[in-house]
């Protein structure tokens, strides 16, 4: 039989980020994330709303990423698996269970004011937009002010290039 494990979360930390180090030098880090879910209840015909809290494990780059740019508040992404951790309580002996998700992509959300973040460039993650480096010269008032704002954020195309000359 087919299994399949795939979590994926919207929500905000709730806490800064925990990060150490495993004897092999592996980062290992832990964020709490609350995710949100409202409703409209019929019945009363009244708005609702309830919190999930959420522990997250991640590992290695992804955990040093988060311990430097994520803070209490910020709002992510994160893909990963279910988890169920089992230990027996050392005071009553009794079996316990906690399910966790094991984060394997993290995605920073929103611009650098929001969540109380340290500031990650741009917002982060590989879905902003696309920054223009220092050694490139502006776009010229010229080049810009046919297109959208939304458009002025990627690079004007090669001199002479037509839209034939396009391989996609």
């Amino acid at each position: 039989m087919a299994s399949f494990n795939k979590v994926i979360l919207v929500g905000n930390l709730t806490r800064d980020p925990e990060v150490r180090y495993t004897t092999g030098g592996t980062a290992v880090a832990e964020i709490g994330l609350a995710v949100n879910r409202s409703w409209m209840d019929k019945s009363s015909n009244e708005r609702k709303e309830e919190t999930t809290f959420i522990d997250v494990t991640l590992w290695g780059r992804t955990a040093e990423v988060a311990g430097e740019y994520l803070a209490k508040g910020r709002p992510v992404l994160i893909e990963g698996r279910l988890q169920l951790d089992q230990w027996e309580d050392k005071e009553s002996g009794q079996k316990r269970s906690k399910l966790k998700v094991v984060g394997e992509t993290l995605q920073m959300l929103g611009g650098r004011a929001e969540g109380g973040g340290s500031g990650a460039p741009g917002g982060g993650g590989g879905m902003s937009r696309p920054q223009q480096s220092a050694n490139t010269a502006p776009s010229t008032p010229s080049t810009t002010s046919s297109r959208s704002p939304d458009q002025a954020f990627y690079d004007d195309p090669p001199a002479g290039a037509s839209d034939d000359e396009v391989p996609f």
